[in-house]
């Protein structure tokens, strides 16, 4: 039996110099899903009309006019205003379906987060945004895995930090656009973003 190919991180982590939290997702959808060239692309992902939702009160904001894809600019101009890094936790995996679905995404190399943390000293916060990446930041930051839309308070580096588990903003997750954006309202309000 072959195994599927190995897939590379096609983007750039986004790290602006001030940024407070880190959102960490597992891995991009297959580029034929994507509507703009940045995180969290598919038009049925729910995470910019979350927090479209929760900072405009317009979930449609980050939408361009003809609402078939997110605007990118929108999007960047907003995370850096905020002090938003995102990244994932995986930098190449094997899809073993052909779809989206972090069940069958293989984590063939995981991202260096303590790397990432380090070009952030201002991050006091992680985000995890579904199980599959939960799961690869615990291997390596051996933090207890918080309850979904709570928090697991550790220390790196001498700082202490708090990792959050947010429901994924995929579509696949059954729970209603405003009970997924109630619990990221919660966690940008603990960090004073909102």
């Amino acid at each position: 039996m072959n195994l599927p190919l190995i897939e590379n991180h096609p983007l750039e982590p986004f790290l602006p110099h001030n940024a407070r939290l880190l959102m960490l997702g597992s891995f991009p959808p297959q580029k034929k899903r994507w509507s703009m060239d940045f995180y969290y692309p598919n038009l049925n992902n729910d995470m910019w009309r979350i927090i479209g939702l929760l900072f405009f009160e317009n979930k449609d904001y980050f939408l361009q006019p003809d609402k078939k894809s997110f605007c990118r600019e929108r999007i960047i101009t907003f995370l850096t205003d905020k002090g938003i890094a995102i990244f994932d936790t995986a930098i190449s995996v094997r899809r073993l379906q052909d779809n989206a679905s972090d069940k069958f995404l293989e984590v063939v190399q995981s991202t260096d987060i303590t790397k990432i943390l380090h070009q952030l000293p201002s991050c006091r916060a992680i985000v995890t945004t579904g199980q599959k990446a939960t799961d690869t930041i615990r291997t390596q930051l051996l933090v207890e895995e918080p309850k979904v839309g709570d928090f697991t308070e550790f220390v790196f580096d001498k700082h202490p930090m708090r990792l959050y588990r947010m429901p994924s903003s995929s579509r696949a997750y059954p729970l209603a656009l405003d009970k997924k954006a109630a619990f990221y309202r919660i966690m940008f309000q603990d960090l004073q973003m909102l």
